[in-house]
């Protein structure tokens, strides 16, 4: 079977179609003489190949690029990537936007926010060839970013949030980080109201 046949039999990327998706990605950018690239990956496409969460993902978040281990902002993407997004896009019969940056898109992005502190430390990485590195985010940094997407956006994201089975010290730290990300009143008593459902009243009655 196909990549393209992968993912039109489904219309959502599991783990199999990712890495046939970077796969695909690293033979254009190579094909295409493109410079090196480090991608950061959160969301789902990273839950999911570092098998955390079983599930598939309608697409692959870029929350950052890396250049020497030291970490910039995704947005825009560089050129040479973006051509092979699409070439690698009509190979497999799926959306230009299969790749983006979306989570750390414009001036309320997460990058230009702030990311966790360390998180570049906690990535584990893998190769596609000689120029594609995929970083995949840690356990504790997908509870950070789902913890604060929970607040504002709910649905899945709770459901993700909730099947990393957090301790009450990760959300509280992830709180704390949400909260510095959105200091207003409306927000804190969201995020309050939420941990009161999910489990975590403890965390919410300190914050």
């Amino acid at each position: 079977m196909t990549t393209r046949d992968m993912i039109e039999n489904d219309q959502h990327l599991g783990n199999d179609a990712l890495h046939k998706a970077f796969q695909s990605l690293a033979i254009r950018l190579q094909e295409n003489c493109a410079r090196p690239v480090e991608i950061v990956v959160c969301g789902g496409a990273a839950l999911i190949l570092t098998g955390l969460v079983p599930r598939t993902t309608k697409d692959v978040d870029v929350v950052a690029l890396s250049t020497s281990e030291v970490l910039r902002s995704p947005d825009p993407l560089p050129d040479d990537l973006l051509l092979a997004v699409a070439e690698a896009a009509e190979d497999m019969g799926v959306s230009e936007n299969w790749l983006n940056t979306g989570p750390s898109s414009g001036e309320g992005g997460l990058f230009q926010m702030g990311l966790p502190a360390g998180l570049e430390g906690r990535m584990c990485s893998r190769k596609y060839g000689p120029i594609l590195t995929v970083h995949l985010i840690d356990r504790l940094d997908q509870i950070y970013f789902k913890l604060y997407a929970a607040v504002d956006r709910g649905g899945y994201h709770i459901e993700d949030l909730l099947a990393l089975e957090p301790a009450s010290d990760e959300i509280k730290g992830a709180a704390l980080w949400a909260m510095s990300h959105d200091v207003s009143a409306g927000f804190a008593a969201i995020l309050k109201d939420l941990l009161g459902k999910t489990g975590y009243c403890d965390v919410a009655d300190e914050l």
